[in-house]
């Protein structure tokens, strides 16, 4: 038995879709309707496992689930994801939009985070992981990797859902005040961190651009030992905003 065309062209198409997202595994499924994603189509390899995982990891979930999935055969889970989940899950739900305006004019006292042209899409979605862990206002991307491509949903393990998740062009003007996230910035203490901060940061290899960090109300950098010459873009996200919470 093989998948039907249709819907390996269904998954196809979607990877190239703005408006969707491709979730791959069982947790970046779980999260993606926990936070009210619009789920259009769930496959699954093995349902009665997928049933177990609910009941055990997501029991508010498990209604749900049931009146979704659809079975196909372990192994054409590989015409639908070009790295197979473990958890043999995969699904197509809608991207919800985003309104970048709005999201700056959010009065919490919550941080957004920006990636200057991040290179990696396991880090970026590892980033939105940490962000919706520390409930920041949003992450925003520049540059041509999108945010929202399989790879980074799966490292995010589906929480662009909960949180706006969002490519723009370049830094919007907005009265939230600009850290830049530097090594040759000032000792990070959680004290210094102004409330509604946009966190800029920049790629592991080259850090923010001169363009950028002209534009900072305030730089500071996170020490480190001597002769570590950078962090991990997500462990430097996790960083900062855990530091502050305290």
């Amino acid at each position: 038995m093989s998948v039907t065309s249709d819907l390996v062209r269904r998954f196809q198409t979607a990877r190239r879709d703005s408006s969707l997202a491709v979730l791959e595994g069982f947790h970046a499924l779980k999260h993606a309707l926990r936070f009210g994603a619009e789920v259009l189509e769930v496959i699954a390899s093995n349902p009665q496992e997928l049933e177990r995982m609910a009941g055990e990891l997501a029991p508010d979930l498990t209604g749900d689930l049931e009146k979704r999935v659809v079975a196909v055969p372990p192994d054409a889970l590989a015409e639908l994801a070009p790295q197979a989940p473990r958890t043999g899950v995969v699904a197509i739900a809608r991207r919800p939009k985003v309104d970048v305006d709005e999201v700056l004019r959010d009065r919490r006292a919550a941080p957004l985070v920006l990636l200057e042209d991040p290179r990696t899409m396991g880090n970026m979605g590892a980033c939105v992981r940490v962000a919706a862990a520390a409930d920041a206002a949003g992450v925003f991307t520049t540059g041509s990797n999108d945010p929202w491509h399989p790879d980074a949903l799966r490292g995010a393990a589906g929480l662009h859902f909960a949180l706006p998740v969002a490519a723009v062009e370049g830094l919007p003007e907005s009265d939230r005040p600009l850290v830049a996230i530097d090594p040759g910035g000032q000792e990070l203490r959680s004290s210094e961190l102004p409330s509604r901060a946009i966190l800029a940061f920049g790629s592991e290899r080259y850090g923010l651009s001169e363009a950028l960090l002209g534009r900072a109300d305030m730089r500071l950098g996170i020490q480190m030992r001597d002769g570590v010459s950078s962090l991990n873009l997500a462990t430097a996200v996790a960083a900062v905003l855990f530091a502050q919470r305290l």
